[in-house]
């Protein structure tokens, strides 16, 4: 990962520890989760581990879709967002996979700002 897109996801980080007042940067897996429920569309204080885990799935399916490997399917009876595998993703190495997710991060949040003005 270049130093400009490390800065741009570190941005991120920031924007999101102000915007949620919290004392530390979020992780990968905080921003992860933090995907999932706003791809849910519906926050609850608090989340199953079993949920936890599918919000963070739907998360990385959506990040994937930016490549085209995961397309958007529609809901399911209790709003959840459900994704179809398009294309198989390419074996890479544990750092390869984490600079591909932290780019599309940065280009999941850099779209929310646009939109939605969620991050100024």
């Amino acid at each position: 990962m270049n130093w400009e897109a490390d800065f741009e996801f570190q941005r991120v980080r920031h924007l999101i520890k102000e915007k949620f007042d919290r004392p530390a940067l979020p992780d990968m897996n905080a921003l992860l989760f933090l995907i999932g429920v706003q791809e849910l569309g519906r926050w609850q204080q608090s989340f199953e581990k079993e949920e936890k885990q599918d919000l963070m799935h739907i998360a990385v399916c959506r990040l994937m879709s930016y490549d085209g490997h995961y397309e958007f399917v529609g809901r399911d009876d209790d709003g959840w967002p459900h994704y179809k595998l398009i294309s198989k993703i390419p074996p890479s190495s544990l750092a390869e996979q984490e600079a591909t997710l932290k780019q599309h991060i940065v280009t999941y949040f850099n779209e929310l700002e646009e939109e939605e003005g969620l991050l100024g």
